[in-house]
C-alpha cells in the first residue's frame, strides 16, 4: 500500500469533495463469514452488496480507506465496452464470442446506472456521452471501421463518427475526427464507491478499514489474516487489483500495476466553452490523455507517461504540459489538485476473472474499471452460487501471465511502452 499512499490521494479533487461517509473499524479478532473479500474498491463493494442481498454473510477487508485505491482516484470516465475494441474482439474470438463478450461488458453500463438510481448514490453521474478523439488522420478510418463493426456485429447503434468540425462542437481542441458514444459519460468516482459501500453495509455486509490482508491460507476454511485479526471464510474474493501484493501468485502474474497521474484545475468561468456538451473525452494515443469537466467547472485531466515506479516529485508540473497541449488556452491555469494512483493492465487488455479452488479473483480492467469493476464483483458472486456461465465467459479468455512472472514484467512492460510512445510521436 505504501506506493499508492504516496500518490497524494488526500490532495485529490475527489477527497476534497467526497460525501460524508462513516469510518469503519479495524478488524480485531476472529470472524467467521461465508465470503471474505480483500479490497474495498468497486469490485469488492459490488460483490459485497450482491452477496449480502443473496443471503451470504460477508466481510470486506480494506488496507486503507474505502475507495482510496483505483476506484476513487480514476478519471471517472464511463466508457461502455472493453479496452479491446469490437474489430479486435472479432479478429481474436470470432463474431459469436466477440458479441457475447461485448454484450456482457455493455451490461456494466446498465448495472452502474441501476445501482446509482436504486441506492440514490450522489456521484454527479452524467450521461452526455464519451468522445474518443482522433489524434492522427489515419485514426479516423479505424474509428469508421469500429463504428461499422459495432453496428453490424454487436447491434450497437449508439456511435456517431464525427469529422474535425463535429469534434470541435464537442471540445475546443484540434482533432482530426472522433467517435462519440452516446451511452458514455462520467461521474465522481470516490462518491460512487462510497455509495456502493453504504448500500453493501445496509444489505448486511461488514467492512473493515485499515485492515490489510497479509496472508491467505487454505483448508476446510480459508484464513485471511490481518495484523490484528483473521477472517475464516468458505470463499474468498481477491479484489485488490494493483494492490494485491502476492496473496495469490496465479492472479498476480497476470496483471501489471501502472501509475497514472491526474490534475484538477481551479474552477473556470469559461469551462463549458472548453467542453460544450459536457462529454468525457479520451484520445487515440497509446498513452492516453483523458479529461472532462467537474460539476463546479474544473477540468479534470489525466495524462503523461512515466516508465519508472517512482512518482514525479511534482505531479501538477508533470501533467501540466499535457493539459496545455490539449488546451493551449489554459496555459498557466491554476491547478488546485494533483494526485496519482495505480491501475492494473493485462497483456490482452481484457479483464482477468478466474478462480483457484475457493479463492476467486476479478481485476485487470486495463483502464476500463470505472464501470467494469462493478460488473466483475457481481459476476464473481453469481459464479460462487453456481451461476457460472457469465463469469466463465471472461474466465475462458483469461489473459496469459507476463513473461518471466512478477520479476520481469516491469522491465518488459517499460520496453513495450517506450516503443509505443515513440510510435505515437512519429
Amino acid at each position: 500500500m505504501a506506493f499508492n499512499d504516496g500518490l497524494n490521494m488526500g490532495g485529490s479533487y475527489y477527497a476534497a469533495t467526497a460525501n460524508p461517509a462513516p469510518e469503519h473499524a479495524m478488524l480485531d479478532g476472529e470472524v467467521d463469514v461465508d465470503l471474505a473479500i480483500v479490497g474495498a474498491g468497486c469490485t469488492g463493494l459490488s460483490a459485497a452488496l450482491h452477496a449480502a442481498q443473496r443471503g451470504m454473510s460477508v466481510a470486506v477487508l480494506e488496507g486503507g480507506k474505502v475507495g482510496w485505491g483505483a476506484s476513487g482516484r480514476n478519471g471517472g470516465q464511463v466508457i461502455p465496452g472493453l479496452r479491446k475494441g469490437a474489430v479486435e474482439l472479432v479478429a481474436a474470438f470470432g463474431r459469436e464470442r466477440a458479441r457475447a463478450l461485448f454484450d456482457l461488458a455493455l451490461e456494466a453500463r446498465a448495472l452502474v446506472g441501476e445501482l446509482i438510481e436504486t441506492h440514490k448514490i450522489d456521484c454527479d453521474f452524467s450521461t452526455n456521452g464519451h468522445l474518443l478523439a482522433a489524434v492522427k488522420e489515419s485514426d479516423v478510418a479505424d474509428m469508421a471501421a469500429e463504428a461499422e463493426c459495432l453496428a453490424e456485429v454487436m447491434d450497437y447503434h449508439e456511435m456517431e463518427l464525427l469529422d474535425r468540425a463535429g469534434v470541435q462542437k464537442q471540445v475546443a481542441s484540434d482533432y482530426h475526427g472522433g467517435l462519440l458514444d452516446r451511452r458514455g459519460g462520467h461521474m465522481h468516482s470516490l462518491n460512487y464507491a462510497l455509495g456502493l459501500a453504504s448500500a453493501a453495509t445496509a444489505a448486511g455486509a461488514s467492512i473493515y478499514e485499515h485492515s490489510p490482508a497479509v496472508s491467505l491460507s487454505r483448508g476446510a476454511l480459508s484464513l485471511v489474516r490481518t495484523p490484528k485479526g483473521v477472517l475464516r471464510a468458505r470463499r474468498v474474493l481477491l479484489a485488490g487489483d494493483a494492490l494485491l501484493h502476492g496473496l495469490e501468485p496465479e492472479a498476480n502474474n497476470r496483471i501489471m500495476p501502472v501509475a497514472n497521474y491526474v490534475v484538477a484545475t481551479a474552477p473556470l468561468a469559461n469551462a463549458r466553452e472548453l467542453i460544450p456538451a459536457d462529454v468525457a473525452i479520451s484520445d487515440s494515443r497509446f498513452v492516453v490523455n483523458y479529461y472532462r469537466l467537474t460539476v463546479d467547472g474544473r477540468v479534470l485531466f489525466g495524462g503523461g507517461e512515466r516508465y519508472t515506479p517512482e512518482p514525479p516529485r511534482d505531479i501538477a508540473a508533470f501533467v501540466r504540459p499535457h493539459l496545455e497541449g490539449v488546451f493551449p488556452q489554459l496555459r498557466g491555469v491554476a491547478i488546485d489538485h494533483a494526485w496519482g494512483g495505480l491501475v492494473s493492465i493485462t497483456r490482452t487488455r481484457l479483464p482477468h476473472l478466474g478462480r483457484r479452488g475457493d479463492v476467486w479473483f476479478a481485476h485487470g480492467y486495463s483502464g476500463m474499471g470505472v464501470i467494469l469493476s462493478t460488473l466483475g464483483g457481481k459476476l464473481a458472486v453469481e459464479a460462487m452460487l453456481g451461476e457460472t456461465e457469465r463469469f466463465d465467459l471472461f474466465a475462458a479468455v483469461a489473459p496469459p501471465a507476463f513473461p518471466g512472472g512478477v520479476a520481469l514484467r516491469a522491465p518488459l512492460h517499460v520496453l513495450g511502452m517506450l516503443w509505443f510512445a515513440l510510435r505515437d510521436r512519429l
